[in-house]
């Protein structure tokens, strides 16, 4: 199904606090965009947004599919969730005293997966084979590369056509970070998945992004395609140190 997330001129924060103000994006069928932005800028509550957990003060956040368009803004996350839509959060959320294997099972709420959870497990396994070897391990046991592997998998359970990741950099070592944020490319290449990644490591993120959004202060203050982005002052300033 052909889909395509719109966002525009968002306003959101947090009682009295401001934190989104006119953010406009979008992410079109098949692309990977990168919401690039220093720490407090908006990048989480923007994808709280999307997924109903945040509720927007103004604008419009709509899923258009096959010609059909659909408000996202009042929905419950379960609701989003059904509609095809899964968020990799922050930090990871896994249920550290549950299993590999339990954790997987719960992100295959949703009715469109449910049914085929041993097709989606196996497709999460040949993913990342460290959770089959370890399926049966406490997911607070395993290191925090492993357990960023458990929380993408977790959202492939729920069999989405578009992938929100939120700062997958964070807490990993160097290493790591390469290994996941190469990972979610090879499984955007082969899956045809649509990925809408919030990340403040510009080096990584652009590796893989076919466009990208700077947010600064809440609001966007750059949009353009990877090769832009790399010559852009506000790169240069708040990423590159020159």
């Amino acid at each position: 199904m052909a889909s395509r997330l719109v966002i525009r001129d968002v306003d959101a924060g947090y009682g009295a606090v401001r934190v989104l103000h006119g953010v406009s994006l979008e992410v079109r069928e098949g692309e990977t965009v990168a919401l690039l932005g220093t720490n407090g800028n908006g990048k989480s509550t923007l994808i709280n947004c999307i997924m109903g957990i945040v509720r927007p003060d103004a604008g419009e956040i709509t899923l258009e599919r096959d010609g059909q368009r659909m408000e996202l803004i009042g929905r419950a996350p379960e609701e989003i969730v059904h509609l095809g839509i899964t968020l990799v959060p922050e930090g990871r959320r896994l249920f550290p005293k549950l299993t590999v294997e339990e954790n997987l099972l719960l992100g295959a709420f949703r009715d469109g997966a449910r049914r085929d959870i041993p097709r989606n497990l196996a497709f999460c396994f040949e993913a990342f084979p460290v959770l089959q070897s370890r399926r049966k391990q406490l997911a607070g046991n395993m290191s925090g590369g492993e357990q960023q592997m458990l929380a993408i998998g977790r959202a492939l359970m729920a069999a989405p056509t578009i992938l929100l990741v939120d700062e997958p950099s964070v807490g990993l070592a160097p290493v790591l970070v390469n290994r996941v944020i190469a990972k979610i490319k090879e499984l955007k290449d082969r899956y045809r998945l649509t990925v809408l990644m919030a990340e403040q490591n510009f080096n990584q993120a652009t590796k893989i992004a076919d466009r990208g959004y700077i947010i600064v202060h809440g609001q966007i203050a750059f949009s353009g395609a990877t090769a832009e982005l790399r010559e852009h002052e506000l790169v240069k300033k708040y990423y590159l140190g020159v």
